[in-house]
């Protein structure tokens, strides 16, 4: 470790533990029946120390905190230290805070060729990051690809809404074509209507051709459709992709995306309109049709094995025997690291996403360590590894969790919060799916937050987070977020907000810790996980989820389980 990152820590450290208070927020409930301790414990949440934490996290020392890097693995040690100095119990591997992942990087390179061949004329080639972007996720260093592509329209099989979108057709050893997100609905029973399904989500597209046999897949993007532009696209995909090791699930040699234009392009030669199959593929009346063209790829790829750790602490409750319901918070602390092709400034700092989020945990982390009072069952506190990779380390958390899945009431995960001031609403997207959800609403008004919907749920952003991760194996899970209204601002000012850093700072190099943010929101939020986690803690019954939700059988079944 090189001098001058030293005495950085050694601040950062210093920074991170002394703090004033939020003198901006408004005082924490009393009428949530709440022991005195709880609400002093509150009360104690500091918005400067927030802040100090995400400064350290996003410096430039840490290089972007890619995972099973320098940077990725300096965050992780300062997240260990910080919750040693609360003075949590490590819940990792061997007596330590860290639950040590294997994982396997690939990187594709330059020399990486993707060619679209008609059944006469010349062939099309395709240029790496402005037309496409590819990974092998069979981690091998090369693929030579000649296959034929068929178009699938969505790519999804959903028996439970009667929907195979590759019914009466093979594609094994083919490359498929698939429109990013899901049929479109507006009836709540047909995938949940405008709200956007696991199915719609990138990653289900590429391990459903590969349960299928194909080698690779082509996801068109569409901004609209995917609710991020092309440039999000490149930037997490030109960068290295991360696989977890151990991972026996069948892979594609090309998970690739090509933009809108080159499937314009591509529909062209075979004589069709884009903006045709794509309003058929939302259709009954479509079937996947075999293309008179083929992909000749060349996937040439970097192979990097590597650890990187899930940062794991525990502050022990005060049942007795085995816990019952313990509850979970969990955050992200990796980003996407240092994109070595870009000029000037190419490290990816991250203090928004999820600096924020790392910051709130430990934050959470010092108020329970501080109270007076031992909650009644084990608090776990997470900040997991592989995120911008597709949720990899909170992955491998679920299924290899500290304590047993039927034993954890609740995660609660934070992830990108805008440092703006403070907040008046919330965003708890999928608490409404769980027996909590009363709760929730019941706390929300105690704090005078509004409760808004998802302001865009065809973007599935339930999907996108670790909360995600322990829903797979029936956790009952959701993010906390700040919805748009902000004190002292209309809600379109919160709107504005958050469309500026989505076009102009989010998974780019811009999105840096600066002196003029107001972490005074992450501060409300991390009082208003405090209040829901410790009500988690107190239930009669652990939570839920609704009958028949997509996450209940895994529920259920994990409470059988021995």
């Amino acid at each position: 470790m090189r001098p001058h990152l030293t005495a950085a820590l050694v601040l950062a450290l210093v920074a991170a533990t002394a703090g004033a208070d939020s003198s901006t927020l408004p005082p924490p409930p009393t009428d949530l029946g709440l022991p005195a301790a709880v609400t002093e414990a509150m009360l104690g949440i500091d918005a400067d120390r927030i802040s100090a934490h995400v400064r350290f996290l996003a410096d430039d020392e840490l290089e972007g905190r890619g995972p099973g890097v320098r940077g990725g693995d300096i965050a992780a040690k300062y997240l260990a230290t910080q919750f040693a100095l609360a003075g949590l119990a490590p819940a990792g591997d061997d007596g330590s805070f860290f639950q040590n992942v294997n994982f396997v990087g690939v990187q594709s390179q330059p020399a990486t060729t993707f060619a679209l061949q008609p059944a006469s004329g010349d062939a099309v080639q395709l240029k790496l990051r402005d037309d496409f972007v590819v990974s092998n996720q069979t981690q091998g260093e090369a693929a030579d690809i000649d296959a034929p592509v068929v178009f699938v329209g969505y790519g999804i099989d959903a028996p439970e809404y009667q929907w195979d979108d590759y019914k009466g057709v093979d594609v094994k050893g083919k490359v498929v074509l698939i429109i990013v997100n899901q049929p479109p609905s507006k009836d709540p029973k047909f995938f949940t209507g405008d709200a956007l399904t696991y199915y719609g989500r990138w990653m289900y597209k590429f391990e459903e051709a590969a349960r299928k046999g194909a080698v690779g897949a082509m996801i068109i993007h569409r901004t609209d459709l995917a609710s991020y532009p092309w440039d999000v696209v490149r930037s997490s995909w030109s960068n290295e992709q991360v696989y977890l090791a151990d991972d026996k699930e069948p892979k594609l040699q090309a998970a690739s995306w090509i933009q809108l234009e080159v499937a314009r392009l591509l529909f062209s030669t075979a004589g069709l309109k884009l903006d045709d199959e794509i309003a058929l593929a939302g259709t009954r009346d479509f079937k996947a049709v075999e293309l008179p063209l083929r992909l000749r790829a060349h996937v040439l790829s970097k192979i990097r094995k590597f650890q990187s750790p899930n940062v794991v602490a525990m502050l022990p409750g005060s049942d007795k025997g085995a816990p019952k319901q313990a509850v979970f918070y969990t955050a992200h602390y990796d980003h996407l690291g240092i994109d070595p092709t870009l000029p000037g400034d190419n490290i990816y700092n991250g203090a928004v996403d999820n600096g924020t989020g790392c910051g709130i945990l430990l934050e959470l982390a010092h108020a329970y360590s501080q109270m007076k009072e031992r909650p009644p069952h084990p608090v776990y506190f997470a900040s997991v590894t592989a995120e911008e990779k597709g949720l990899l380390g909170s992955r491998y958390l679920g299924a290899h969790p500290p304590l047993p899945a039927a034993q954890i009431a609740l995660d609660l995960n934070f992830d990108a919060i805008p440092p703006i001031g403070v907040p008046e609403s919330v965003n708890v997207t999928g608490a409404d799916r769980t027996s909590f959800y009363p709760t929730v609403e019941k706390t929300a008004a105690a704090f005078h937050y509004e409760i808004l919907p998802d302001a865009n749920p065809g973007a599935g952003h339930y999907y996108r987070s670790d909360h995600f991760s322990f829903a797979r194996v029936g956790v009952p899970a959701f993010s906390i977020a700040a919805g748009f209204k902000f004190a002292g601002h209309p809600p379109e000012w919160g709107k504005a907000q958050q469309d500026d850093y989505t076009a102009n700072r989010y998974h780019r190099p811009s999105d840096e810790w600066t002196p003029q943010m107001d972490f005074s929101s992450s501060a409300a939020l991390a009082r208003f996980g405090l209040a829901l986690g410790w009500q988690a803690l107190l239930a009669p019954d652990t939570v839920s989820w609704q009958a028949g939700d997509e996450f209940d059988a895994a529920r259920k079944k994990s409470m059988k389980a021995p």
